[in-house]
């Protein structure tokens, strides 16, 4: 119970207010940002349904949430993480959709058939975020089975836009003017 109070007061104690509100509100802007390009301007080139323009949107600003870190270099790697678990479960997804529609058990397989894969070449840690993407995926498809192929290809689109904003907005986070004034650690903490 004390050690709790002192971590408490050391946390708050190493509370950097102005900086906080920096990243909170470039979190929160690049979130607009990401939802506004997916259902206003990429759906000009390709939509499906409103629903699903929204979906993207959703989906897009998770991946900018995901990959924005306390700096560029995590960033990066998280944005590498999300693609590359995004990029198994497309391919999963995919194959079995222009075959197969959506059976539970089916999901099940593609579940278990990433993680094997993932672990395989090593990447173990992109598991979960593979195993939540073929989730969704399929079931977006058991929800709208016309054309259900096509779901891979825009929530691999959706994470590609939301990733590279994360990226982009962990970049003005760590190294932009707020970085450069030394108001704040600039995420480099």
């Amino acid at each position: 119970m004390v050690m709790t109070i002192i971590q408490g007061k050391k946390r708050l104690a190493h509370f950097d207010a102005r900086n906080t509100v920096f990243r909170a509100m470039v979190l929160a802007i690049s979130c607009v940002i990401t939802f506004w390009l997916i259902t206003h301007i990429l759906v000009s080139v390709y939509s499906i349904s409103r629903e699903d323009d929204l979906l993207g949107g959703m989906w897009a600003v998770v991946a900018a949430i995901f990959v924005f870190r306390h700096g560029y270099a995590e960033s990066v790697d998280a944005a590498f993480s999300r693609m590359s678990a995004t990029l198994v479960s497309f391919t999963l997804c995919f194959v079995y959709l222009l075959i197969l529609p959506f059976h539970i058990w089916g999901m099940a397989g593609l579940i278990a058939i990433g993680a094997i894969a993932l672990a395989m070449i090593g990447r173990a840690d992109d598991i979960m975020t593979t195993s939540i993407t073929t989730a969704v995926v399929m079931a977006v498809a058991a929800m709208a089975p016309h054309d259900a192929w096509r779901d891979p290809i825009l929530r691999l689109v959706d994470t590609a836009f939301g990733a590279l904003i994360g990226v982009g907005a962990a970049w003005i986070y760590t190294f932009g003017p707020h970085a450069l004034s030394g108001s704040g650690s600039g995420g480099q903490e």
